[in-house]
């Protein structure tokens, strides 16, 4: 389990506005150089390191360094579909829309970036057991398609209102209109997703 992760930013407020409405998270240090928040029993979840404003003119394609090198994005699980779904809707609300939905084969995932952007990715478990998703990984389908379907969660929310069950929605395909193209595997991939 992660303890926690830090960040150094110019964007400090805009961050702690950001993770306060993604997490609930709270502030429980901030001397103006260092923020710690928290989001549950552990005592920061995140720090974010102050760095002059002067950085973000300096270094105008940092922002862009993800797509190329280092941390691609950090996971957290999200116990249920429905909770997965909810967050969503909740953040949605609020402005925050993810900037990839898909369903991975072992997951379904929504993958948001923060404004410095990192990006943080929910995701469900798609297998009720890591033996089945172990057996899923070895199998053809995953071997065809490591990547997975791109989905659209307001019709996969309204599929799961409608009463569909969780073996139809965990499907590859379920989070994809009738009538719309489906998007898979390397074809999930462009400037938006990497």
């Amino acid at each position: 389990m992660i303890a926690h992760w830090v960040v150094k930013s110019t964007r400090r407020s805009e961050l702690i506005d950001w993770y306060g409405r993604v997490f609930g998270a709270r502030v429980v240090h901030d001397d103006g150089q260092v923020t710690f928040l928290t989001w549950d029993g552990e005592s920061h979840r995140l720090a974010v390191v102050s760095v002059p404003t002067v950085f973000r003119y300096l270094f105008p394609l940092a922002k862009l360094r993800r797509k190329m090198l280092g941390l691609d994005h950090i996971a957290f699980t999200v116990p249920t579909l429905e909770g997965l779904l909810e967050d969503y809707v909740r953040l949605r609300k609020q402005g925050i829309r993810p900037v990839w939905a898909i369903n991975h084969g072992p997951t379904i995932s929504l993958y948001y970036e923060d404004p410095d952007g990192t990006r943080l990715e929910f995701q469900v478990e798609n297998f009720p057991t890591p033996e089945e998703t172990a057996e899923f990984f070895a199998g053809d389908e995953f071997a065809e398609n490591p990547i997975g379907v791109n989905i659209d969660p307001d019709y996969l929310l309204s599929q799961l209102r409608n009463g569909a069950t969780q073996e139809l929605l965990r499907r590859r395909e379920a989070g994809v209109r009738p009538g719309r193209k489906i998007v898979a595997n390397k074809k999930t991939l462009n400037f938006k997703t990497l």
